[in-house]
C-alpha cells in the first residue's frame, strides 16, 4: 500500500450448528498430573485407568452423552459442559471405552448425528 501502510487481512471464523460428534479420544493410563490439572477424581488406580474426552454440537448434546455414559457402566463424570459440548469421563479403560462406544452408537444410530472415529492412545 502507499505511504508505508501495511494491508491487513481480516479473518472471520464461524461455526455452523450441526449434529455431530467432532472429537472422541480415550487416554489409557494417563499420568497422575493430568488428573490433578483437570480437577478429576484423584482416588483412582492410575495404571488401569483412562480418561475419555468428547466434543459435540449442538453443545447441549453433552447432557445426553453424560446420561448415556453414567448409565453404561462404572464411569465417573469428570466434566460436562452444555455450553461448549465437552464431556470428560474417567474410569477403568474397558468401562471408558464401552461408554464412549455407547455414546457414539446412540448418537449415530438413533439421533442421526455425524460421528467421528474413537481414537485411543
Amino acid at each position: 500500500m502507499a505511504d508505508g501502510q501495511e494491508e491487513q487481512i481480516r479473518i472471520v471464523q464461524e461455526t455452523v450448528a450441526g449434529k455431530e460428534i467432532t472429537f472422541a479420544h480415550v487416554m489409557g493410563g494417563p499420568a497422575p498430573i493430568i488428573y490433578q490439572k483437570l480437577g478429576l477424581n484423584p482416588q483412582v488406580d492410575y495404571q488401569s485407568s483412562a480418561i475419555g474426552i468428547m466434543n459435540m454440537t449442538p453443545p447441549e448434546s453433552a447432557v445426553i452423552a453424560s446420561d448415556i455414559a453414567v448409565k453404561s457402566g462404572n464411569v465417573y463424570l469428570g466434566f460436562a459442559d452444555r455450553f461448549t459440548g465437552t464431556l470428560i469421563i474417567t474410569g477403568e479403560i474397558s468401562d471408558v471405552l464401552s461408554a464412549m462406544n455407547e455414546i457414539v452408537n446412540y448418537f449415530r444410530d438413533t439421533l442421526e448425528y455425524v460421528v467421528c472415529k474413537i481414537t485411543k492412545r
